[in-house]
């Protein structure tokens, strides 16, 4: 099917829920797209972070392929040896806990949360988490969305979740009472404009939470596996969470998401507290072993760290010349380039011209390039960018 036979499918038989870009992709491959008319497309945003290592990587179709010639699934009343080893895998390069696994981001969340409230004593229910983060479309999860316009049409939302200004410590401290079970957070806010969180805050929140008796939770759906130039994002701070959520570039491409906790902790989740049919499914256990494994071997941590700093390079220069670019920040190749005008229009014209790129809280451009990315990439990504800042700066 062509992409207009594609469009047309949907809009017949799919929920449109999405607003969806009018191109139909049939192939990845590394760090570019092909669509339906053949036309290739520089991949700077590979579905939402999912596509960590590159879309296709070798090591992990390699795993898929294998894996689904011998077990796609079996349920958890048996011992599931790749994901006892994915479990492994995580532990040795996080903070020793251990882990439960599921299928996305937003039920990490939401198990995170149920087993800060089973851990913790009956009178703590209250959550706090961040204005402008962001923790999934389920219901707990959009509830601990601190943005209110995911929360209409939804009212009420869940009791019990208090949301506090990012980075704001003074707030922070007046959020916490007794009642407080946890609290959630991303180290670097991915939805909400890719802001980082300061060691200051991430510090005053680990010691709160130890004087309160609360849960430390932080959300690296986004930040995990990679993306910031090192395992996870918390340890570019001195801190240490309680419980970290996965999910995004674990599989490279297929579903997984996962919930690390410390084992005292982990240990309140007995049988029959939560559960998930697919959750830790060899297929996609097999594929997050892949994943760690290519990132190891092929230097991808050092690879994100460079990059990142080429990229940082490149958006000075472009700042420069474009009014229309106030700042950049983040860490590693999770980047945002903050705009004083909209920048939607600017994400339209790249992907006309080859370039797939996000536009974020109306005014946030992400960059978020895989692991694998080169630096003839981000020049020719920057190039395709240049020329529509230029034609945007001569209307």
């Amino acid at each position: 099917m062509n992409t207009k036979e594609t469009i047309e499918i949907f809009e017949k038989y799919v929920i449109a829920n999405y607003g969806r870009l009018p191109t139909a992709i049939v192939r990845g491959e590394g760090n570019y797209l092909f669509d339906a008319e053949g036309n290739k497309i520089l991949d700077m945003f590979p579905g939402w972070a999912v596509s960590g290592i590159g879309h296709c990587h070798p090591k992990v179709v390699k795993a898929i392929q294998d894996q689904a010639a011998e077990l796609l699934h079996i349920d958890n009343t048996f011992y599931i040896p790749q994901q006892g080893k994915l479990a492994q895998l995580l532990s040795e390069r996080a903070f020793g806990g251990k882990s439960f696994f599921c299928n996305s981001g937003a039920e990490a969340n939401e198990a995170a949360m149920k087993l800060a409230r089973r851990h913790t004593s009956k009178e703590k229910y209250k959550f706090i988490t961040a204005e402008h983060s962001f923790h999934g479309r389920t219901f707990a999860a959009v509830t601990a969305t601190g943005q209110p316009k995911y929360h209409d049409g939804f009212l009420p939302m869940l009791p019990g979740f208090k949301y506090v200004p990012f980075n704001d410590v003074a707030a922070l401290e007046s959020a916490f009472d007794d009642e407080v079970a946890a609290v959630m957070l991303e180290p670097i806010q991915g939805e909400g404009g890719v802001n980082v969180a300061t060691e200051e805050y991430l510090g005053e929140v680990r010691r709160l939470c130890d004087q309160y008796g609360a849960v430390m939770i932080l959300d690296e759906v986004q930040t995990g596996l990679g993306r910031t130039g090192k395992w996870f994002g918390y340890q570019h701070y001195d801190i240490e969470p309680d419980i970290i959520t996965l999910a995004k570039a674990l599989g490279g491409g297929v579903a997984i998401g996962a919930m690390m906790a410390k084992e005292d902790i982990a240990a309140s989740l007995v049988p029959g507290t939560h559960a998930s049919t697919f959750g830790g499914n060899p297929l996609a256990c097999a594929a997050g072993v892949a994943v760690i494994e290519a990132i190891e071997e092929e230097g991808l941590l050092e690879n994100a760290k460079e990059m990142g700093l080429y990229v940082r390079e490149k958006f000075a220069a472009l700042k420069e010349k474009f009014p229309i670019i106030d700042h950049v920040r983040g860490k590693g190749l999770m980047i945002g380039i903050q705009l004083t005008a909209d920048g939607a229009g600017i994400v339209s014209k790249c992907l006309e011209k080859g370039l797939r790129i996000n536009c974020t809280q109306q005014t946030v451009l992400r960059f978020m390039p895989s692991m694998t990315v080169t630096t003839d990439q981000i020049d020719q990504a920057m190039e395709i960018l240049e020329s529509v800042l230029t034609e945007e700066n001569e209307k």
